[in-house]
C-alpha cells in the first residue's frame, strides 16, 4: 500500500481539522447550546457532564486526560456536578482507589435536553446538505477518530 499522500491535500485536511477543533472550542459554543437547551448550567461543568455520559463509567485522571486539563481541576468540577446531582462516583470495580462517575437520572434529562437543542442547531447550521452528504462525512469522521486512536 502506497502511504505517500499529496502534500497539499493533506494541509487543506490540517487546515479544516484546525479550524473545526478551533471553531468547536471557542466558549460561544457551548453558551448558545446550554441557552438553545434552556438548562441551568456552568459553560465549564458542561464538558464534563457531556464526556461522563459519553464515557462513563470515568475516573477522573481519564477524564482530566480526555479534556486536557488538570485532574485537580477535574476533580473540583465533579465535585460540582455531584452536588448539582447530575453524576453520581463510586468505587471502581477494578480499582477501589478509584471512583468512578455515571450520570444520575436528573443529569440524563440535561443530556437530553442538550442533545435535542444540538440536533436544533445542527439542522440549522446543515439545512443545505443531504442525508447522504451528512452520512458520508460521519462514516469518514468515524473512520478517521477511529484510525487515530489506534
Amino acid at each position: 500500500m502506497n502511504n505517500a499522500h499529496d502534500s497539499e491535500i493533506l494541509c487543506g485536511l490540517h487546515t479544516a481539522i484546525i479550524d473545526l477543533v478551533d471553531e468547536i472550542n471557542r466558549p460561544c459554543r457551548d453558551d448558545r447550546l446550554i441557552e438553545e437547551a434552556g438548562i441551568p448550567l456552568d459553560r465549564a461543568l458542561f464538558p464534563l457532564l457531556a464526556r461522563v455520559w459519553r464515557y462513563g463509567p470515568i475516573g477522573v485522571v481519564e477524564l482530566a486526560d480526555r479534556t486536557g486539563r488538570d485532574h485537580t481541576t477535574i476533580s473540583r468540577q465533579m465535585s460540582k456536578l455531584e452536588e448539582l446531582d447530575l453524576i453520581e462516583r463510586k468505587p471502581s470495580i477494578t480499582d477501589r482507589r478509584v471512583r468512578e462517575a455515571t450520570v444520575t437520572g436528573k443529569g440524563q434529562k440535561m443530556i437530553d435536553l442538550l442533545n435535542a437543542a444540538r440536533q436544533r442547531l445542527a439542522d440549522r447550521i446543515l439545512v443545505d446538505w443531504t442525508d447522504e452528504d451528512l452520512d458520508q462525512l460521519r462514516t469518514l469522521l468515524r473512520r478517521f477518530a477511529d484510525d487515530l486512536m489506534r
